[in-house]
Order: structure tokens, then sequence, then C-alpha cells
């Protein structure tokens, strides 16, 4: 070996110790910080707060004023149970929790007497759109005259106008869409490319369906059919859902509810919305209905501890969602 690499050899060799020794003493400033910081802000073992039970969040004066208060609680984007990557300054966030979170605080806080949903999304899976709309029931009867108003901003299709059907009043801006009241499951089927391919699949399972949806195998029509039977019973849910909080007929809910979306006129025409308007009319009618003088509006912003913050640097990494695959799942998602 020449003088020269042995120089090289040794500078790389130190500098690997000098990168292992700053990340072996930034890990422990974190660890060190991560205590200080909970010892700081009065940080408890999950068993003793309750934090998910009684939630609390920043809250920010948003708009009006007077003795009681309306949270504006935004449904925006695909409705799915993933939890963000998080990242300097911010929280590792589940967004359907988030949601489910605001209004178990709403509900908690005697001061509320609305929440405004304001919406924005496609839909999403079955399951997260249920739980909102759980969610959104329970609040209107925690408190006799509690009120829930749900703003369509510019589209509340399939899972998202499911959500919002207990709102005693939806008022959509004149250039939204809404409906798709319908179900969907989808997957790929590569069988006929994997042949092409020499690709063959190796599948060791304890029942016929067990693989049911392999996208190496053709689906039967008996697996079609148990399939077809889920998203119906899916369907029937949804629909009796809109029948029964839109007060519609179901034969003449049936003429539009065949997965389509449509404009405001023709979500006014069957009674899938209450008016045709904008964030002002919102306010201007807010009042009214709560049977006060006036009402303080307030977002709610999610508290970002010092210990928070560190915990978000150390937290570790994931794939990006678009890189994962997901299962086949029961979806009221609209997907144009």
């Amino acid at each position: 070996m020449t003088e020269t690499n042995r120089t090289r050899s040794h500078v790389g060799c130190w500098f690997t110790m000098l990168l292992l020794t700053v990340a072996l003493v930034g890990s422990l400033a974190m660890n060190a910080g991560l205590l200080v910081g909970r010892a700081l802000t009065g940080w408890k073992p999950v068993e003793e707060q309750a934090e998910d039970e009684s939630p609390s969040f920043e809250e920010t004066w948003s708009w009006g004023e007077g003795e009681v208060k309306a949270v504006r609680i935004p449904l925006q984007g695909a409705l799915f149970r993933y939890v963000s990557d998080g990242g300097f300054f911010t929280a590792r966030i589940d967004p359907i929790e988030s949601i489910l979170r605001q209004i178990r605080a709403a509900q908690n806080d005697e001061a509320v007497t609305a929440i405004i949903l304001e919406v924005s999304s496609p839909g999403g899976d079955m399951t997260s759109s249920d739980e909102i709309y759980q969610a959104v029931r329970d609040f209107k009867q925690s408190v006799p005259g509690r009120r829930v108003v749900a703003h369509i901003q510019d589209l509340a299709a399939s899972g998202a106008y499911y959500a919002i059907l207990p709102a005693d009043w939806i008022v959509a801006e004149p250039t939204a869409m809404m409906g798709s009241i319908g179900v969907i499951m989808q997957t790929l089927n590569w069988k006929t490319l994997s042949e092409k391919l020499g690709v063959t699949d190796t599948t060791i399972k304890s029942g016929l369906h067990k693989d049911l949806l392999n996208p190496f195998q053709e689906v039967s029509a008996e697996q079609r059919a148990f399939l077809q039977e889920l998203v119906d019973e899916a369907y029937t849910r949804f629909f009796d859902a809109v029948v029964a909080d839109r007060s519609i007929e179901a034969e003449r809910l049936r003429e539009v509810a065949d997965g389509r979306v449509f404009g405001v006129e023709v979500a006014r025409q069957y009674n899938l919305i209450d008016q045709v308007g904008y964030w002002s009319d919102v306010v201007a009618h807010l009042p009214a209905m709560c049977a006060e003088e006036s009402v303080k509006i307030v977002r709610y912003e999610h508290k970002l501890s010092f210990s928070d913050w560190l915990a978000s640097m150390r937290a570790p990494l994931h794939l990006p969602r678009w890189m994962k695959s997901d299962a086949p799942r029961v979806m009221y998602l609209w997907r144009p």
C-alpha cells in the first residue's frame, strides 16, 4: 500500500469515527432533552392523563364573539387512517384520529354549542367515514340544543358526504360537487401479464378463499358473488343513512344514488343539502341556529410541546404512503 493510500485510509477511518461520535452525542442530547422537556411541561404517563379521552388543543379565535363557542373542524382530503411521517416542528398525526379528537374536545367543552365541519374531500374508507359519522351524532346528542353545520367548500363525495349526514344544516358553495352515494372495491390483477413474463405465484393457504383477490389468480364467480354481497351490504348502510338523515323517500333517492356526483342544483332538488351559500352565510345563520345573540367561532391547533418536538425528531422513518401497498378494502370513495 502506498503512503498516499495509507493517508486516505486513515482519513476515512477518522471521518467515520467522527460521524459516529456526532451521532452518538446527538442521540444522547435528544434523549436528555426529551427527559428535561417532559419534566418542564409536566408530562405524565398516558394512563394518568387520559389524553385520548379528553384531548386538549390550543384554541385560536377565528370569527365573531360571544359567550358560547362554535368550533371549525376541517374534513380535508381523502379520509383514510395513516400516520404522517412528521418531521421538525410537526407531530406524527393520524388525520382521522385528529378529526375525532377535535370533535371529542368540542363535546367535552361545556361552552361549545356547535361544530362547523368544513368539507373538501372525495371520501375514503368505509370505517373512517363511519367513525366520523358516529362522532358527529355523539356530539349532537351529548347536550340538548347542540348543533352541527356542514360547509361544503368544493367537494363532499361518497364517505365525506356520509360523514356529515347528521348535520342540522348543510350549506354548499355554488361551485361545489357532492354525492357519489355508493361503494367501491378495487384491486389489480396481473395474471396474464405475469404469465407472459414467466412470473409464478406460490401461495400456501388454510382455506379455499384465504387468498381472495390474489392478483396472480382469476376471481371466480363464487368469489365475485360474496364480494358483491359485502359491497351491497355497505351500500345499504350508506343508502339507509341518507334516507333517514335527509328525510328523503327511498324510491326518489334511488334516482341519483348510483355513484354519480352532482352539483348544488341537483343536490337541493333531492334535499341532499339545505342551502347554496358561502362562509358568510354560515356565520350569519349560526347564532339563530344556536338560539344565541352571537357566537364566538374558534378553531383548534395541535399543541406541540418541547417534548413532542424532540419525539418527532427521534421517530423512525417510514416509506411515503404512495410506496405502500394497501390491501383491497370497501370504500366510500369517489375516484374520477
